[in-house]
């Protein structure tokens, strides 16, 4: 075989994982959206049977010799090439050392661990879903043992959602946040509260539905190719390349900040997994490089800009004609609503000051359970506990407490710190945009255009070619710096309660 004719075959082995990615995310996205609930075990039966053949193509000899062929004559290939090479290899080496029976039984554990969530978190009932979770904090530590017996399962774990992460980054990052927020969060305590009736009463799933689409367009998303549907806990998934990807929101009628703020998060992931370059289509290079940065690119939307005095005075006349009983509200009363500052159950609903603290929280569960240091039967405990310590409120159940989030049910231990990594990040990314664009004065125009511009010039466009420290060194060309962040939060409160 020549290198051409195996750079080749490496693009029909890429079209050929996409369709099964494809497939399995629209399995997925079906299941959590409008599926009816009887069918998971229908679905876990196609999972396993998809999962199974991903896995024999991803392994396969064939497969493995053509990567190792192309790595001993990366001399022949062009730097993307390489990359992509790169990480196919790392892929297929890791999920080649897990025996394919307990990879295709995981892919139906999860299937099953996502149905059966849904009903605990209905039902507040932690004990119908901890024998399910056991199994999958068991199996992550048993294919962490598979992939690198050497290394640390959480650490490992963590090193996957964002290129570089262990937990020694992780405790000094959130001891910095710490040691400033939780003052901050007790001096804001002790200011007179904001007022927040402008937000509350009955605000109908059909019209939020009308200003979730006015928000889409608002925000420049290519309806031909983004799509929204609504789901318990929203989410955002691309079916096998970059041109096709769906948001996911959640209508509670009595609280209109919810979808809306969802809506604006889920569409600052879909603008950046659909904003790799078209010649990434289908390969191993298209979509976002770690959830460290895409979680940059859904808080950067949903709080520095969606929470901005500009964008908020933009959005208010909207939501007026859309809701009468908004009708009196002023400006200063809605920015000061939307961003008031005040501990709360739910992480998806908490402010931009406290939300790093439920994110910890989460953080220190998952490494202890993963060392050992705590059972997971004994997590509801240990949550209510924490929130307690943390955010000073008593947790009155399991639904608003430990089952809030799908991300365990789905597998995802060591997800959550990417949420206060990008944060952080996107606080240092408005720093750098305001060198170039005057970002008060578009989003007071509502014109999205110019900072999307930005952030696929710098960002989108690279999709995977790039590591996580690669993309913030080109586009800060400075070191990231946690503190920027804690200043940006300091303005905010600053603009909100006058301290």
């Amino acid at each position: 075989m020549t290198v051409n004719e195996a750079k080749q075959a490496l693009a029909e082995l890429q079209r050929k994982m996409a369709a099964y990615d494809h497939a399995m995310s629209l399995i997925y996205y079906d299941g959590t959206t409008s599926a009816p609930k009887g069918t998971a075990a229908n679905r876990g039966v196609a999972l396993s049977v998809l999962s199974e053949e991903e896995y024999k193509l991803c392994t396969g000899k064939e497969t493995v010799e053509l990567l190792e062929f192309l790595d001993a004559n990366k001399e022949e290939l062009d730097d993307k090439e390489k990359r992509i090479v790169y990480l196919l290899l790392k892929d297929i080496r890791n999920m080649a050392k897990i025996p394919m029976d307990e990879y295709v039984a995981y892919e139906e554990l999860l299937v099953e661990a996502d149905d059966v969530w849904h009903t605990a978190k209905e039902t507040s009932d932690f004990a119908l879903f901890e024998p399910i979770l056991q199994k999958i904090f068991d199996t992550n530590l048993r294919f962490a043992g598979y992939i690198d017996p050497e290394k640390d399962p959480y650490d490992l774990w963590l090193n996957e959602y964002e290129e570089g992460l262990n937990k020694e980054f992780c405790d000094k990052f959130f001891n910095t946040l710490k040691e400033r927020l939780v003052p901050l969060i007790k001096k804001v305590g002790e200011m007179p509260q904001v007022d927040t009736s402008c937000l509350k009463g009955y605000f109908l799933a059909s019209d939020q539905e009308k200003l979730a689409h006015w928000l889409m367009r608002t925000m420049a998303m290519d309806l031909d190719h983004i799509g929204l549907a609504t789901t318990e806990h929203p989410f955002t998934t691309s079916f096998g390349s970059h041109n096709d990807v769906r948001i996911t929101t959640h209508y509670y009628e009595e609280n209109v900040s919810f979808s809306m703020y969802s809506v604006i998060h889920e569409g600052g992931h879909a603008l950046y997994d659909s904003g790799s370059a078209d010649e990434f289509a289908y390969t191993a290079l298209d979509g976002g490089i770690s959830m460290g940065i895409h979680e940059s690119q859904s808080r950067f939307y949903e709080n520095i800009l969606g929470r901005s005095r500009a964008f908020c005075n933009c959005v208010l006349p909207v939501m007026k004609a859309l809701f009468p009983q908004m009708g009196a509200t002023t400006e200063e009363e809605f920015f000061k609503a939307i961003n008031v500052v005040e501990p709360s159950l739910i992480r998806t609903e908490a402010d931009e000051v406290t939300y790093c603290l439920h994110v910890m929280i989460r953080y220190e569960i998952e490494k202890r359970v993963m060392a050992g240091e705590l059972a997971v039967h004994d997590i509801p405990a240990e949550w209510n506990r924490l929130y307690k310590e943390y955010l000073g409120i008593d947790v009155p159940d399991d639904k608003h407490g430990c089952l809030q989030d799908s991300h365990w049910s789905g597998g995802s231990i060591g997800y959550f710190p990417s949420y206060a990594l990008g944060s952080a990040y996107g606080a240092q990314f408005l720093r750098k945009m305001k060198e170039d664009l005057d970002v008060d004065a578009l989003m007071a125009k509502g014109d999205f255009a110019p900072i999307n511009a930005w952030l696929r010039e710098k960002i989108w466009q690279y999709g995977c070619l790039y590591t996580p420290a690669e993309i913030l060194d080109r586009v800060l060309g400075e070191p990231f710096d946690p503190q920027v962040y804690l200043d940006y939060l300091e303005e905010k409160c600053k603009a909100v309660y006058g301290i």
